[in-house]
């Protein structure tokens, strides 16, 4: 047999655990279990930490015991990778090993209030006033921001930080740390890709920053080392696979961007999950944007490797917009089902869908920003909404798209895609019809895991996966050609454009201000409010 690499995929919807043969890079067998998100005021997402390792001890147990089923030897792991997603914000307690507050998702918007003073007392006021050390806007989306909501509205969280108690993390961290022993010696760490989307760590220096940490008001002693993104970082402590080494961590964009071979300068990958993530790699030297996208660690792949970078457009809502239709809205039964319904109307007949659910991301960075559906005539029905939610995604995609030619100076030619919603063929064709360019999906679309048992297999001391350019798994993928005229393609992009700007400036921070957002809390007359230097 040859040797296997597995990866745990920890997403904002589920979790996967996959192994792959390492010479073939196929899917022997994997096992997936939903996650359950919690709404518990408006704007706020949050999820269990236990149930999150719930999950993954699950999903590992069950795809060991296909493996039986198969009559494969489970023995033949050699290493398992980790990829997560991203800024999402935990902290446990390192003596108990429990969590001292539900998981705050990436896009959760409880942070608003919090954002806007961080951004009132910068010179000019300026939301990219860190951007020069993190490649980041100051936004609701990264952990920092929810670490500091903890400290001062979690009396649990602010008094295991005054004990020495406390540990921070994303969810790559509180995997490899309850995987390793947790509370018996578990290994407190966290990878380059990851470190890179707190607003703590240093994208130049690649290591947490003292003035950053200052700026939040955040204690180093509770963040987990930095490591790289292919290296064995400990090993399973329990289970069927104790003692196989966890040598691979990256995000999940990109653990996405390896996945798609995407290691030359210039190549780049859209991966369409609960959010919508296109990134570019850059080399080894940070790009800035001028035109709202992100400069973010795309990998590190070894302690003696040169750290890459990339340029990344954020969406927050893609997939998410067919659960709300699902869940909250009831117009469709099945997430596969819109597929039917916007194909039966072939149109949006002028209707047009801006899910701003959680503000606006890249390139606008507006939190103000909420969900609106214009357009709407007595003729339009659920069809007609199911075909514009798709297409929102694509007109999405190409406003990222846009400010990465803008900010790269060199047009992509094709797009290279995956993530659970790249099933909906239909989906694939609207976006080649709005980018006016090809689509190129993989076969196998399990790219993101790919990408992390890549890591993990190509880390020394396992050396089982080679990823210099002529040795990278081959995978096959199927390609979608624009199919209407230019023209037409822009006439729909504008009348979005037009949407969204009445989606912008909604809410107002006097309206959020009774979802506990308060700031400035005294305990044992130690001040927890912000205290903002002029200039990190």
């Amino acid at each position: 047999m040859e040797p296997l690499v597995a990866a745990i995929d920890q997403g904002t919807s589920s979790t996967r655990f996959l192994v792959f043969n390492a010479k073939t890079a196929e899917v022997i067998s994997h096992h997936q279990v939903e996650i359950k998100q919690s709404f518990p005021k408006e704007g706020w997402v949050e999820e269990d930490p236990r149930e999150i390792m719930q999950s993954v001890y699950e999903c590992m147990e069950r795809t060991c015991e296909k493996l039986c089923q198969l009559n494969i030897d489970v023995s033949n792991i050699k290493a398992v990778g980790v990829t997560n997603q991203r800024e999402t914000t935990l902290v446990w307690d390192k003596q108990t090993g429990e969590p001292l507050y539900n998981a705050i998702v990436w896009l959760d918007l409880r942070t608003q209030s919090t954002v806007e003073r961080l951004i009132n007392k910068t010179p000019g006021q300026n939301k990219n006033h860190l951007k020069h050390k993190t490649g980041l806007p100051i936004s609701t989306y990264f952990s920092a921001v929810k670490l500091r909501w903890l400290l001062d509205n979690v009396d649990e969280v602010y008094e295991a930080v005054l004990n020495g108690r406390a540990m921070f993390g994303t969810v790559d961290s509180w995997i490899i740390w309850c995987l390793t022993g947790g509370r018996s010696g578990g290994v407190h760490c966290t990878d380059v890709s990851n470190a890179s989307r707190t607003m703590l760590f240093n994208i130049h220096t690649m290591d947490w920053d003292p003035e950053l940490c200052r700026y939040f008001d955040v204690p180093m002693e509770i963040l987990p080392k930095v490591r790289s993104s292919s290296e064995i970082y400990g090993w399973v402590k329990s289970g069927s696979l104790a003692g196989v080494p966890i040598s691979g961590c990256l995000g999940d964009q990109s653990a996405a961007l390896l996945g798609q071979m995407c290691f030359e300068e210039g190549q780049a990958k859209n991966t369409y999950g609960t959010g919508c993530f296109l990134l570019r790699n850059t080399g080894t030297k940070p790009v800035m944007s001028e035109h709202g996208l992100l400069t973010t660690v795309a990998y590190k792949l070894g302690k003696d490797q040169p750290s890459c970078y990339a340029l990344e457009g954020s969406v927050a809502i893609a997939g998410a917009v067919v659960r709300w239709l699902r869940d909250n809205m009831g117009i469709v039964q099945t997430t596969s089902e819109i597929e039917n319904l916007a194909a039966a109307a072939g149109t949006s007949y002028g209707c047009y869908f801006v899910p701003a659910f959680s503000g606006l991301y890249a390139p606008y960075w507006e939190p103000s920003a909420r969900g609106i559906i214009c357009g709407l005539t007595q003729f339009t029905n659920r069809n007609h909404l199911a075909f514009a939610a798709l297409e929102a995604v694509c007109f999405q995609t190409r406003e990222i798209l846009d400010a990465m030619n803008q900010d790269s100076g060199i047009p992509l030619t094709q797009l290279g895609v995956d993530g659970g919603m790249t099933a909906n063929r239909l989906l694939m064709q609207l976006q080649a019809d709005i980018l006016c360019i090809p689509v190129v999906r993989p076969t196998m679309p399990e790219t993101t895991a790919l990408g992390a048992a890549m890591a993990a297999g190509a880390a020394r001391g396992v050396d089982i996966w080679n990823l210099s350019p002529g040795q990278l798994p081959h995978v096959t993928s199927e390609r979608y050609e624009p199919q209407i005229n230019p023209e037409e393609s822009e006439f729909r992009f504008a009348r979005w454009k037009k949407a969204v700007q009445k989606a912008m400036n909604w809410e107002t921070t006097e309206t959020c201000s009774c979802n506990g957002n308060g700031l400035g809390r005294k305990t044992n007359g130690h001040p927890t409010s912000l205290s903002i230097p002029a200039d990190p």
